[in-house]
């Protein structure tokens, strides 16, 4: 364990340099399932990870040294298994809040949680819960955030950016890492204590498409419509051209290009 001097009362306290992981998630997981006696809060950040994996079993490509990929442990057994979606809007919101102090402009969430600047994507999380019960355990949060690549291999690069590439100027990762774990905490709290009551609205305005008009494939299908929101549990409401609001779950729905 490695104490650093975060101004935050536990998310980062007890933080895990590695060199290089396959998977900071796996590595934790690996952790847990040796019964380390991890406290809450838990950071396991890398330099380098080289099997780091995203939504729906895509891969996450970051060059080493040069981007965010971190997993972070918590516990919210105050949440019911109904309400998971309310750590992926947490996270995605507290990416965000801290990018746009970096990133002002052009900002916003594609469902579930990827972070784009307009059409690219910039960020990512993964999330992996332990269920007990009706409550959550337990819950992995992968987060992979590009930072100063400056360059992308060729069959992504014209969908992902990284803040070096929009400034134009590196950035400090350790105060990033510092300002991502201040502000997942805060909310964290404030769900925690019932104080989040806007947390999904502040998902919502910040969704990618929000009421415009796009292409996306269902059932190998592909079809227009316009994200409207999304429902109490986190499924994405698309309404099509003959006015049905129809209701999708992860995997169930792409966005098409």
């Amino acid at each position: 364990m490695q104490n650093n001097t975060f101004s935050t009362l536990f998310v980062g306290q007890n933080l895990i340099k590695l060199s290089a992981v396959d998977s900071t998630n796996n590595y934790l997981k690996n952790l847990l399932s040796n019964s380390e006696p991890l406290p809450e809060g838990t950071v396991i950040m890398a330099d380098h990870q080289y099997a780091g994996r995203g939504q729906q079993g895509n891969v996450w490509k970051a060059e080493a040294g040069k981007s965010l990929t971190f997993s972070l442990l918590l516990r919210p057994n105050f949440l019911p298994v109904n309400r998971q979606f309310d750590l992926n809007m947490l996270v995605s919101v507290a990416l965000n809040n801290v990018l746009l102090k970096y990133l002002p402009n052009n900002l916003s969430v594609k469902w579930p949680n990827d972070i784009y600047v307009d059409d690219q994507k910039i960020g990512g999380i993964l999330i992996e819960n332990v269920v007990a019960g009706s409550t959550i355990k337990q819950s992995i949060i992968g987060i992979g955030l590009n930072v100063n690549q400056k360059s992308f291999e060729a069959d992504i690069q014209h969908r992902t950016t990284s803040i070096s590439q929009i400034l134009q100027q590196d950035v400090n990762l350790m105060v990033l890492l510092t300002e991502i774990c201040t502000q997942i905490e805060q909310l964290y709290l404030k769900l925690k204590f019932g104080k989040s009551t806007q947390l999904k609205d502040l998902y919502v305005s910040k969704l990618y498409r929000l009421n415009k008009l796009g292409n996306y494939s269902a059932n190998g299908e592909v079809f227009e419509g316009m994200i409207e929101g999304i429902t109490e549990v986190g499924l994405l409401k698309i309404k099509t051209h003959d006015g049905t609001t129809h209701e999708f779950g992860f995997k169930e729905v792409a966005f098409v290009w």
